[in-house]
């Protein structure tokens, strides 16, 4: 009989800081501010005899540097269908609504999403952590829910499930 359990990660170095401006519209949003990120995962998995669906450390180890790949940094959407971002020397000009908002090349992560938002990051999270279909076999995993949190109460969660292959 297959065995599922749910097993939840959640420590105090799964966070990142990040600037970053939500974009409302081809005209509104937000004014460049940043948040203390927190991230979450739910794993879904068969487990085995000896009573353990796989070890844990792997996917703690995992969230937390793509965590640290985010940290410090001040993110933009490369995909957003009102912001052009072109590079410039040493700076990214990022374009919007008439206005050119300059950022030093090093301080920033163009991220393929089409806007900041905790609804993107967590699918961004959920699509690094499917990539390799080998490993999600090896560890029997069937479903992986990642929440990203910019403060208790306001969240957003994207789940994958291997039969969304």
């Amino acid at each position: 009989m297959r065995k599922l359990a749910t097993v939840k990660l959640q420590k105090d170095n799964m966070k990142f800081s990040s600037g970053h401006f939500t974009i409302f519209s081809a005209t509104q949003r937000e004014h460049l501010h940043g948040h203390n990120f927190t991230v979450a995962a739910e794993i879904t998995a068969e487990y085995e005899d000896n009573g353990m669906a796989f070890d844990y450390r792997h996917y703690k180890q995992k969230l937390i540097a793509l965590c640290d790949q985010l940290d410090g940094y001040f993110l933009l959407p490369g995909e957003s269908a009102h912001l052009q971002i072109e590079e410039h020397g040493d700076y990214i000009n990022a374009h919007f609504n008439r206005e050119i908002l300059p950022f030093l090349k090093h301080d920033v992560l163009v991220l393929p999403m089409c806007n900041i938002t905790v609804e993107e990051l967590s699918r961004w999270f959920i699509q690094q952590l499917v990539k390799d279909k080998t490993e999600l076999q090896s560890f029997s995993i069937k479903a992986i829910t990642i929440k990203v949190s910019t403060m208790p109460g306001q969240a957003a969660a994207t789940t994958w499930r291997a039969t969304d292959e």
